[in-house]
């Protein structure tokens, strides 16, 4: 659409898009506070219980003392990208005219770094709305690639992040979840095109990925849940801070206390 167009009104645009004129007037409205206030509750509480569905979710803010319905909070879980873990009806269902590929990391040796790497999306809240954040991680040495914030959960921050990722070097599996943006195209061409083979969670099956849920649990209490971001370029800082924390200063266990930045190019 180009309102001001010098030879085709808004009306004639919108008609050979096929598109009714209120569509080109529309406005999209921010959330309420009380709505942001609930989002944030959400998300705390998913990481700690991921297997909460629109259910459990409402019967917990319900007991926190929020009137709320299941409708809204379905709603508000939709707008985060985030449901409960758990056997659902119609799980072979995905989006129309993408391929869904096949786990393949189950009892997968790892030795060495750039084996396995995996991707997810994860929510991230600001004082007056909130942002989707994009993370790229090595298996073997809990290494985080790449990293992109965007404001619409479409394929174009991810293709940044994987082509940032890759500019580091490449791995034998790719393994996600089946997310659209995972699932399109444009993601799984890229990986085609660079001979790596592609491995899908199985649906509600938040383990087949732990590297990534581990990451972003990382992630929420020692960063996003510590502070109260007024704006975007805040919330791109503060996590430009913490993943080089993560990657070249925070010891793990699981690394014999050694930090990612040393096992992953040792």
């Amino acid at each position: 659409m180009e309102p001001g167009h010098p030879e085709l009104s808004l009306r004639r645009q919108c008609a050979r898009l096929g598109l009714p004129r209120s569509s080109a007037y529309y406005r999209p409205t921010a959330e309420s506070k009380e709505s942001l206030c609930l989002v944030r509750l959400i998300d705390e509480q998913y990481t700690r219980t991921p297997f909460y569905g629109s259910r459990r979710m409402t019967a917990w803010l319900r007991a926190e003392g929020y009137r709320v319905n299941r409708k809204r909070v379905q709603r508000l879980m939709r707008r985060m990208g985030i449901e409960g873990i758990g056997p659902k009806p119609g799980t072979s269902q995905h989006h129309p005219g993408h391929d869904i590929y096949p786990y393949l990391l189950e009892d997968y040796p790892l030795s060495a770094a750039n084996q396995v790497w995996s991707a997810d999306i994860t929510y991230c809240p600001l004082r007056q709305g909130f942002m989707y954040l994009v993370a790229i991680i090595d298996w073997y040495s809990r290494y985080v690639l790449s990293w992109r914030l965007s404001n619409t959960l479409d394929t174009r921050f991810c293709l940044q992040a994987l082509d940032q990722a890759l500019g580091q070097g490449k791995p034998n599996v790719f393994n996600t979840d089946q997310g659209c943006q995972f699932t399109s195209q444009a993601f799984t061409g890229r990986l085609k095109i660079e001979g790596i083979r592609i491995s899908m969670d199985g649906r509600g099956r938040a383990l087949d990925n732990v590297f990534v849920e581990r990451l972003w649990r990382s992630v929420k209490y020692e960063c996003l849940y510590l502070h109260d971001f007024d704006s975007v370029a805040q919330l791109r800082q503060s996590l430009a801070d913490y993943f080089h924390f993560y990657n070249h200063q925070r010891f793990h266990q699981s690394l014999d206390y050694q930090t990612p930045h040393v096992v992953h190019f040792a």
